[in-house]
């Protein structure tokens, strides 16, 4: 039983539960960022280069086929996605900065009520 009793303790513990919950709504971010590179960018970007297509490319060195087209176009998709990332990332930072800013100064209080008096007492003294 202690085995069972100390993994409940170590799964319900908040770090873990947040970090769970980091990863299946990264997921779903994934999902959101990969169908933005490959519905909307690629397309723009395929008619901007004239439709070329990488993962045809490849070289045959004796036997083996390398196809290094298709690395290339891995890279591409993940500089377009980590650029969206980076884009998405900036923009929320930047709505939490708004939220963040201190109210503006408040305008410098008058003397003291003290301060008053003890300038009364020695206008006072000087008369």
């Amino acid at each position: 039983m202690g085995f069972i009793k100390e993994f409940k303790e170590f799964a319900m513990k908040g770090n873990v539960m947040d970090m769970a919950v980091g990863v299946i709504i990264g997921g779903a971010f994934g999902k959101i960022v990969t169908s933005l590179v490959n519905d909307i960018l690629m397309p723009i970007i395929g008619i901007v280069t004239g439709g070329i297509d990488f993962t045809g490319l490849k070289a045959t060195i004796g036997e083996a086929n390398i196809t290094y087209g298709q690395f290339i176009q891995n890279v591409i998709d993940f500089i377009i996605v980590a650029f969206c990332i980076f884009l998405m990332l900036k923009a929320i930072n930047k709505l939490n900065r708004k939220k963040e800013e201190p109210a503006a100064p408040e305008a410098p209080k008058g003397p003291t009520q003290e301060e008053l008096l003890a300038e009364i007492r020695d206008l006072l003294k000087q008369k």
